[in-house]
């Protein structure tokens, strides 16, 4: 290894040594500097660039050009005539100072395609051609290239340290701005230009009165040649496992023209390629944001899903998966834009898994378990999305979206405990939900501004929820709690639950516009939420009779009806001016809440006034370079089934009871917030720290059985503040085509919680540090060192635990004589709890695609996974009541022959 990293550190210094620097400033011909300017320089021999640059905020720029050579500098800025001339390098290093004179040409628009960075304003440009080496496929293979970017493990693309919210294709959204879907099937051949969108606000007449600090958009400008005709690629592959024979077919196919485009994905594999999974589906809001998002007012609406596992990288012990995914957008005229989305997914995924639990307090007498599970989990999933966008002029705008999802969920499970024997369980669910989202945009006058906005949601909800057990003995102090009938031979209790949901969320906006730099918001907004709990447990006989039991606990409850309605009538004002380099924006929301639940004949009230105020302050200290101050006052309201005082089954081990007289919970929240993004010197750093304290925050109250793992448990308002301090931060520096990075997070978590009437005191603090060294060369192989820690410190009661898990990781490729492309990737990660390692494993996957040239409509490609045949990885999570090592069985070696034919 030492070897290794002196000869990097030689032929590092050797190609410095080869080079000479060209300085200088930049300015105006009154004398001011002039920053971000555009610096080129080509070299005259070879026609192609040499090198490129910015100017920074005092007007510097520096470019490494080679010894003994002839280039061309061309220096450009909005608004001015572009400078050019000739420099001949020899040994020694060049100064040349620049003036440009005003100009109101655009003589600096004919630099912008081949400069390989460009900014304007709020958007900064990056030409794909010029981060590209040739064994690009894929979106996000561009941008993991392209300085200040980041394509994290879920697909969602990072820009300066902020999540891209949007992404767009032509100016047109792709699958309603979703990031995933676009990494990982729009073509890398077919991309022109990456524009970063900072600050970016859908509605052009609120961008001058809204904070869109935040907001970031991407848009993929396609190349000519791929406008008004058919693109994109279909593969076919197949190959064989010592278990099955395996199969992918995976057509993306793209149409875009002024007036209308079209996007087809499709994919169908048993390999593990899972594209847009359950999670995926979960999370896809459809572009929808709650209006009263900034309210102050934060209400649950609970999940009621069944307990799907979650997979780790997606791996499994098997996994078959279809998706077919069509997006459309239609512009009839120039004042009406019309699009939509249909999404089906289907998967299946079988999970192989021992777990290690060991509980809070040992004290107590909880006995920490080892499971065993062998889990088929099947879903099916669609979502469905309309929009239209009406524009008559620049005063008005109306927008429309109805989005519906619908899913058939199955888990069939069989389970061993350590405590409680073999144990069947099953669980099924149809849920679906529909959602209309309504706004309006008026423009008065350039001083008097209105939006309105109003969403509707319909949601059902039917998990049912089985389990058989064999062993009556270790379950009979639970059976006879429940009131089961214990002549059987085992136990087999159902739970069924059905949740219905409707909620309006409304509000209006006026903004007075009192100069350039300050206006006054006035909001009034409403929130109307109404649920209806209903669940019911019951035994099933081995005559396949049904048995109604009462329960000896709860005062016999074993059943829920319960509707709950929640009300928040809320009137908002802020006001935000600017001074110097200062935009501060104060404010308040005045709320009126009525909370009631009707249950068994009882009704509970809570009706009260709350003030909530909020404060943000923006420095912007250079043209990338700013500091931001929030603060935050929120009310935190429960869901129905945390109210529903009737005992629920929600797991073998887990007998809930809602409490009705729960209240609300408070919390402050505080965030500060750096980025700076330096193009002088490449060098990008972003930090960010929250701190958030609860008070009357809901927990839960747990009673277990004793000498069992089976508990009751019930919520409660906790006596005592719960607190968290988390803390990102990335420092990240690109030099010449070398590109390293520092992350860290840290996450502090204090909070308390009663198990068995004792009260709990409970730490967490997770650390997690990844550092990342790359080249990005564009003739040589590139390679990507990559090492992650992670610490997980926990404190529960009496117990502390700590998991360790180191993960050194390499990415290569190479892009062989224009006609090969090579990858291949090394993972190898060790979980130990700082005594004992507690498993180690490590993965290897490579990929090698030939075509006879970069033109050629033909691609076959070898690809292999898991080529060291790992069957376990492991994973350690960090619960309320317990912490958890699991081992999860995944699939073996795969080796796996396509073709790729591209459109």
């Amino acid at each position: 290894m030492k070897k290794i990293l002196l000869l990097t550190i030689f032929m590092v210094t050797i190609i410095s040594n080869a080079q000479v620097k060209l300085t200088g400033v930049v300015k105006d011909s009154i004398g001011d500097v002039l920053e971000m300017a555009n610096v080129l320089a080509i070299n005259k021999t070879t026609k192609k660039m040499a090198s490129y640059g910015f100017t920074d905020s005092k007007g510097r720029y520096k470019l490494d050009l080679d010894k003994n050579g002839v280039f061309n500098i061309k220096i450009s800025y909005v608004g001015m005539k572009s400078a050019d001339f000739e420099v001949e390098t020899k040994s020694e290093d060049i100064v040349k100072n620049v003036t440009l004179d005003f100009d109101n040409a655009l003589d600096g628009i004919n630099i912008v395609s081949k400069m390989p960075v460009t900014i304007k304003g709020d958007t900064i440009i990056y030409n794909a051609d010029s981060f590209k080496n040739g064994s690009e496929r894929k979106l996000e293979d561009v941008l993991k290239k392209i300085p200040g970017m980041e394509v994290n493990d879920d697909g969602e693309i990072e820009v300066e340290g902020k999540t891209v919210g949007k992404l767009m294709v032509d100016g047109k959204d792709f699958f309603d701005g979703d990031t995933k879907l676009a990494t990982k099937n729009i073509p890398a051949n077919a991309i022109d230009k990456v524009e970063v969108l900072k600050n970016y606000g859908e509605v052009s007449q609120l961008r001058g009165v809204q904070n869109n600090e935040d907001n970031i958009a991407l848009n993929i400008k396609l190349k000519k040649g791929k406008k008004n005709f058919w693109f994109g690629d279909i593969t076919v592959g197949g190959g064989n496992s010592e278990r099955e024979s395996l199969y992918v077919v995976q057509p993306k196919l793209f149409y875009y023209s002024p007036k209308y485009s079209i996007n087809v994905i499709g994919d169908l594999n048993n390999i593990g390629e899972v594209v847009f999974n359950r999670s995926d589906a979960r999370n896809f809001s459809g572009g929808f944001r709650n209006p009263s998002a900034n309210s102050g007012t934060n209400i649950s609406l609970g999940n009621n899903d069944i307990g799907f596992l979650t997979l780790q990288n997606n791996r499994a012990n098997s996994i078959d998966s279809k998706l077919l995914a069509t997006n459309f957008s239609y512009s009839p005229k120039p004042t009406l834009d019309l699009s939509g989305f249909a999404i089906f997914s289907s998967s299946k995924v079988e999970t192989l898994q021992n777990s290690s639990v060991l509980y809070t307090d040992p004290s107590l007498g909880i006995p920490d378990e080892t499971t065993t599970d062998n889990t088929i989990q099947d879903t099916k999933t669609s979502l469905f999305k309309l929009s239209a966008n009406y524009k008559p002029n620049l005063n008005n705008q109306l927008e429309y979206d109805v989005y519906a999802r619908t899913s058939n969920d199955a888990k069939d499970q069989d389970f061993f405990s350590s405590n409680l024997g073999v144990i069947q369980q099953t669980e099924k669910a149809t849920p679906f939900s529909v959602s209309q989202n309504l706004n309006y945009y008026y423009t008065l006058n350039e001083k008097n501004i209105f939006a309105i906005s109003a969403q509707s949601l319909i949601q059902d909800e039917d998990p049912l929820y089985n389990a058989i057990l064999e062993d009556k003995v270790s379950y009979s102090d639970t059976g006879d709690a429940l009131g089961l009938d214990d002549l059987q031979t085992g136990y087999d209790i159902n739970q069924g639950k059905r949740v219905k949901t409707n909620q309006i969320d409304a509000k209006l906006d006026y903004w007075n516009v009192l100069n350039d730099k300050s206006n006054i918001n006035l909001t009034f907004g409403t929130i109307y939420s109404k649920q209806n709990f209903e669940s019911d447990i019951f035994q099933r006989l081995d005559n396949e009779t049904v048995y109604d039991a009462t329960p000896t606990i709860n005062s016999g409850l074993d059943s829920n009806d319960i509707d709950y309605r929640f009300t928040d009538l809320y009137l908002g004002t802020h006001y935000q001016f600017k001074t110097g380099k200062f935009t501060i924006t104060p404010g308040f929301t005045a709320h009126l809440y009525n909370v009631k639940n009707d249950q068994f004949g009882e009704n509970t009230t809570d009706n009260f006034f709350r003030l909530l105020p909020d404060f943000n302050m923006r420095i912007s200290l250079k043209q990338s370079e700013n500091i931001s101050f929030t603060y935050k006052m929120q009310t935190q309201f429960t869901d129905v089934n945390q109210f529903a005082k009737g005992l629920v089954l929600n797991n073998y081990n887990s007998i809930f009871s809602g409490n009705p007289y729960l209240e609300n919970a408070l919390s402050h929240n505080v965030n500060l917030r750096y980025f700076s993004f330096n193009m002088f010197n490449y060098t990008n750093v972003f930090a960010f720290i929250n701190y958030n304290k609860r008070m009357d925050q809901v927990t839960t109250n747990a009673q277990f059985s004793p000498g069992s793992v089976v508990s009751v448990r019930s919520p409660e308002n906790s006596q005592f503040a719960n607190e968290s301090l988390t803390f990102s931060g990335r420092f990240q520096k690109t030099y010449r085509k070398y590109r390293a990075s520092v992350n860290a997070n840290l996450s502090f978590s204090k909070y308390s919680q009663e198990l068995n009437n004792i009260v709990s005191n409970n730490e967490s603090f997770t650390q997690t540090y990844k550092s990342s060294f790359g080249t990005n060369f564009t003739k040589a192989p590139n390679v990507t060192l990559n090492y992650t820690f992670r610490l997980q410190d926990s404190d529960l009661g009496e117990r502390n635990t700590k998991r360790y898990t180191n993960t050194p990781s390499i990415q290569f490729d190479a892009y062989i004589w224009e006609k090969l492309t090579f990858r291949t990737e090394y993972e190898y990660s060790s979980l130990s709890d700082g005594t004992d390692t507690l498993n180690s494993f490590d993965f290897w996957d490579a990929s090698l695609i030939y075509r006879t040239n970069k033109d050629s409509k033909w691609e076959y490609q070898i690809k292999a996974t898991n080529i060291l045949d790992t069957r376990t990885q492991s994973n350690a999570s960090i619960g309320s009541f317990s912490v958890n090592t699991v081992d999860y069985y995944i699939q073996p070696r795969f080796l796996t022959l396509r073709m790729i034919y591209q459109l």
